[in-house]
């Protein structure tokens, strides 16, 4: 069986099917066997279950996934990766790949067809963000999220109130999922290798909100808001929301919140707070 993690054999395949890496796609094949397992482990993924993976590339991970699940569907959107995934994938009778774009597949559909499943993948670095919030808004919701990502993105996700990585996209997958790092990935683990470190996270959606809102809409709307305008303090941020200076004060003051203070030290039930008051 060909050995998909030697750089060497990697480019044995793209010269037999005449593929070259599209830097447009992000496609940065992993050499490190020990983290694909890693995902795997983290993920929990038996026999009992179907895993949508996004981006199978040469398909590493793919062919470790279909030993350990009970159905692979692998998401593709390079046709010319499939002569190549027909040959490496080899025998592999459980995994279907599907040529199509992450951004544009009902990925809730494939989960409800399935009765459930899991999701894996490396995701490309131009469009991990996209990903990550449509993969978010599924429903059903994968039964977790298991993606690798640049590691700035990684550590943007996992920041917690105070520190100046905190962002929206903190709160957004906080908010709808319980988050794990698994594992760090330097950038000599890929070919070609990528100018960026990589990390691993795990996402588990939640089964009920963290934090208590009466309006998740204008949650949010405020979440926007406060990061979108990072230096200007909430008093100001938050007319991002559309409410008045007056009535945005009046909420804060009553919240025992400073009006100087900026988006990145509130906490999420801080956040859920102001959004409460203010839809009073």
């Amino acid at each position: 069986m060909i050995d998909l993690y030697s750089p060497k054999s990697i480019r044995a395949i793209a010269d037999r099917f005449g593929f070259r890496n599209r830097k447009s796609l992000g496609q940065n094949f992993l050499t490190d066997r020990n983290v694909v397992l890693e995902m795997i482990a983290s993920a929990g993924i038996t026999k009992d279950d179907t895993v949508i993976e996004i981006g199978p590339g040469i398909g590493a991970l793919t062919r470790e996934l279909s030993a350990s699940a009970g159905k692979v569907i692998a998401l593709e959107i390079d046709r010319d990766l499939f002569p190549v995934l027909e040959f490496t994938l080899s025998g592999c009778e459980n995994v279907e790949v599907v040529h199509a774009d992450v951004l544009k597949t009902d990925i809730g559909e494939l989960i409800r067809e399935n009765g459930g499943a899991k999701v894996i993948g490396n995701l490309p670095y131009y469009i991990t963000t996209p990903i990550i919030m449509r993969l978010l808004e599924t429903r059903p919701a994968p039964d977790n999220i298991t993606i690798m990502m640049q590691k700035e993105v990684a550590e943007r996700i996992l920041a917690e109130a105070g520190s100046t990585e905190r962002g929206a996209l903190s709160v957004a997958v906080q908010y709808h999922c319980e988050t794990e790092e698994v594992i760090e990935v330097p950038r000599e683990s890929f070919s070609p290798a990528p100018k960026v470190d990589s990390a691993v996270l795990k996402l588990t959606p939640r089964k009920e909100s963290p934090v208590r809102t009466d309006d998740k809409e204008l949650f949010f709307r405020c979440v926007r808001a406060g990061f979108g305008q990072r230096r200007k303090t909430l008093y100001n941020s938050l007319t991002g929301t559309g409410y008045s200076k007056e009535k945005i004060g009046a909420a804060l003051d009553s919240l025992g919140i400073e009006r100087n203070r900026r988006a990145e030290t509130l906490t999420m039930q801080e956040f859920a707070d102001i959004a409460n008051e203010l839809g009073r």
